[in-house]
């Protein structure tokens, strides 16, 4: 299937298309940037939902105040958020080396992508979360919910709208840490733009990426707007 794809689009793209950068290339690139935002997209949800989660119910007015796990947690949150992405990317390649055994390439990327959006992930969730009226949460303690049934079944439910235009928010951040990523050999459309567009000044290559971003980004926040709205 890949083949034809690429036998498709290198046949329609020959009249016009003057690069060092082949077809085959750019699709490999796409791959790979598919690749790394839907796993460090999956990571990073599952530890920022973790995250939220904690911060809601521990929290002075939560429904399981923890004043210790609440203050220990919050500040480290803060602390990875306030991280550039680039210096996140060098500082944790010991990390990356003993996770993934090198600090080169697509899955070595994941790991500082996962880190790097797994707290912004964590607050964007927990924001909604905090956005449901205290009513609904009144409502299900005096029906006797236990503190899982308050969250998973009335807190999260009611939040899903905001949830989605949040993670929706998150994926297209990501998006552009993926690009940014390019910078230390992860491969994906920042790779190209680097190793093409700026070291070999093809400016078309360039051209190409930013086209294609915009259509990734726009595309994603056309499908998190449609899903908000579902019922």
């Amino acid at each position: 299937m890949r083949d034809l794809i690429v036998q498709w689009l290198t046949q329609i793209t020959a009249p016009f298309w003057h690069s060092s950068l082949s077809i085959d290339q750019f699709v490999t690139a796409l791959q790979e940037t598919f690749h790394m935002v839907f796993f460090a997209m999956l990571f990073g949800t599952i530890w920022g939902f973790i995250q939220a989660i904690i911060l809601l119910v521990t929290r002075p007015q939560g429904i399981m105040p923890n004043r210790a796990i609440y203050h220990i947690l919050n500040p480290i949150v803060n602390a990875l958020r306030s991280l550039p992405f680039i210096i996140l990317l060098i500082a944790v390649i010991p990390l990356t080396k003993l996770l993934v055994g090198t600090s080169i390439g697509t899955w070595a990327a994941i790991v500082p992508l996962t880190i790097y959006v797994g707290p912004y992930i964590g607050r964007l969730i927990e924001t909604s979360l905090l956005e449901v009226n205290e009513g609904i949460i009144e409502s299900a303690q005096a029906m006797g919910a236990s503190p899982s049934q308050i969250i998973f079944k009335f807190i999260i439910p009611e939040a899903r709208s905001s949830l989605i235009l949040n993670l929706t928010t998150a994926t297209i951040s990501l998006i552009g840490a993926t690009a940014m990523a390019g910078a230390v050999g992860a491969g994906g459309i920042g790779d190209l733009a680097i190793s093409y567009g700026y070291q070999r000044f093809d400016t078309s290559v360039v051209i190409l990426t930013v086209i294609v971003l915009l259509i990734l980004v726009q595309l994603v926040q056309s499908i998190g707007d449609w899903l908000s709205k579902l019922r």
